[in-house]
């Protein structure tokens, strides 16, 4: 660590320390050879700034990540029912009732209970289909601020590849976007990127320098130029393109590398940052979180499956008895047909009539195959849904967040967990961290943490106030939990000078949050820099890498 002892305001930033200015290219030359390599091999689209007319063969901002539509509903639905195997038994014996002279018990006794049960089923769909497809609606017509003559407010669905739009503090990102500028120094801000991996730690994106002037509405209209970026994918951390800026008065053309860095996902929301201005470059489904979603699935259940196993089992059953009986009636038959010459049995000898007599014995029969099992199994789980979206014991207070069946196909699944494997202990527990002792140079400190989990040990402060031996190992420890981490500090938006530590681990939190008990507090964090109060002074401390933690060195150190 380089320790610099001046005294400069600086802003809140992350934990991610690309230098973007080292991107910059400023000449009316292209970028790194290597970067249009790639972009020539990924069928590379190009985007303009303030020209919708070359930008209008993009797709729309509009999303659906419903199950059906109008078209696709009718063949969905009925394939996803007939793959039911006692759906197909009911329409086996519906249209064999239909072969004159083969039902004895009607037409209509079979087809019109399965035309209930395909309904109910259908109405089900429907409903659960319903509510993704209102869950859409409210994200499409979210509201977005989008440069035309000025930045007016527009549902997301409305936005074009090309837009130059404002995002504020806790918006989410309505496309992927390139960071121009923020309202941080240096076109920073703040991301938590939960949404898309889980991570509840901020991450860093900066702006490239070259761009921090757009900052009102005059520069964005003003701005002219195009982005070369890779076609649509899947890869939510890797990105090839160049920013190419035309030149007014004074500026020269510049063709700049971009890097992740400057990549804002939809789905990631912004933090602690008042405002940034981005062009979209991926919209709607072509957006890299829904290149990664897919199609909603047709789920079966383990129920589902066995009822299937069963009912074969029962078809075969079925299938044999009727031909035992069908066999049984040719041979009485046979032996009757002379003696009891009133009932015309020698007109039922031909082979058709045996068939239909086998026929008739399936219908008869059916009834081995419960028609009211499938109905009854439709109504239990969409009930079942019902009850978890009601049960209070499944809600979350503190987030205010209660449970969701957005489907019924897989309730029971739920009470069939075997196996839970998990990567850490966090997953299963409540994952908090205290601070509770330390060694110093062989001296040992900390004694019963109080009720609030604080660490306390006078002793310490003393050791490094009085100038004992251990002090300046006292210095450098505490100096080292304050300094050496990926923490981010953030200001807590109902009081302002009070800091809130987002840490991508609680082991980083706790050691940050004890060096802060014990007077070196962590107060911001740039690209480049860190600045801590010790002791009530304060060291900005220049940090030239990070070497994120690995399986392999156990540790994380920062330069």
């Amino acid at each position: 660590m380089s320790q610099k002892q001046t005294s400069t305001g600086l802003s809140p930033v992350t934990d991610s320390l690309a230098a973007s200015t080292d991107n910059a290219v400023e000449t009316d030359g292209c970028a790194s050879e290597a970067t249009l390599e790639e972009l020539s091999q990924s069928n590379a689209r190009r985007v303009y700034f303030n020209d919708p007319e070359r930008n209008r063969h993009f797709s729309s901002n509009h999303i659906s990540t419903g199950k059906y539509n109008f078209v696709t509903f009718v063949p969905k639905f009925l394939f996803e029912q007939f793959k039911r195997y006692s759906n197909l038994f009911f329409l086996l014996i519906a249209i064999i009732q239909q072969i004159p002279d083969v039902s004895p018990t009607g037409r209509w006794t079979t087809i019109a209970p399965l035309t209930i049960i395909l309904g109910i089923s259908a109405v089900k769909e429907i409903f659960e289909d319903w509510r993704r497809h209102r869950a859409d609606d409210r994200v499409n017509h979210s509201l977005v601020r989008v440069l035309r003559d000025t930045f007016i407010s527009l549902p997301w669905e409305e936005l074009k590849c090309g837009d130059i739009i404002k995002v504020t503090n806790g918006q989410f990102f309505p496309a992927d976007l390139i960071l121009l500028s923020s309202s941080e120094p240096q076109s920073m801000c703040y991301v938590e990127t939960a949404n898309l991996d889980g991570e509840t730690n901020l991450k860093i994106r900066q702006g490239l320098p070259e761009s921090e002037y757009i900052r009102d509405v005059r520069s964005a209209l003003n701005i002219k130029g195009h982005v070369d970026c890779e076609a649509p994918n899947n890869k939510l951390y890797q990105f090839v393109g160049n920013l190419s800026l035309k030149g007014r008065g004074e500026r020269p053309n510049v063709v700049l590398a971009l890097s992740p860095d400057q990549v804002l996902l939809r789905g990631a929301q912004l933090r602690n940052t008042e405002w940034v201005i981005g062009i979209v470059i991926y919209s709607g489904h072509e957006s890299k979180v829904m290149k990664n979603s897919t199609a909603a699935p047709i789920k079966r259940s383990n129920v589902d499956h066995m009822t299937n196993t069963q009912i074969i089992f029962l078809f075969c059953m079925l299938v044999t008895i009727s031909l035992f009986s069908a066999i049984a009636n040719y041979i009485w038959t046979h032996n009757h047909q002379h003696s009891d010459w009133y009932l015309q049995l020698a007109n039922s000898n031909d082979a058709w009539s045996r068939f239909k007599t086998f026929l008739t014995f399936i219908i008869l029969y059916n009834n081995l195959i419960p028609i009211s099992l499938t109905v009854t199994l439709e109504i239990v789980k969409f009930m079942q849904a019902l009850f978890i979206n009601w049960d209070l014991e499944m809600y979350d207070e503190a987030s205010d967040t209660p449970a969701r069946a957005r489907t019924s196909n897989l309730n029971e699944e739920l009470g069939q967990v075997e196996y839970i494997f998990s990567d850490k202990t966090g997953t299963l527990t409540r994952n908090i961290m205290e601070f509770r002792k330390c060694t110093i140079a062989g001296v040992e400190y900390g004694q019963a943490p109080t009720s609030n989990g604080d660490f306390t040990d006078p002793a310490l402060l003393e050791d490094l106030r009085s100038g004992k031996p251990n002090a300046p190992f006292i210095r450098e420890f505490l100096t080292l939990l304050a300094v050496c981490h990926t923490v981010i500090p953030e200001r807590d938006p109902a009081n302002p000078d009070r800091i809130i530590f987002q840490a991508s681990s609680p082991d980083e939190g706790a050691l940050v949050d004890a060096a802060k008990q014990l007077g070196f507090s962590f107060n911001v964090r740039t690209p480049d820099s860190v600045v801590i109060f010790a002791l009530g002074k304060e060291e900005i401390y220049e940090v030239l890498d990070v070497l994120e933690f690995n399986s392999d060195r156990k540790r994380m150190s920062v330069v």
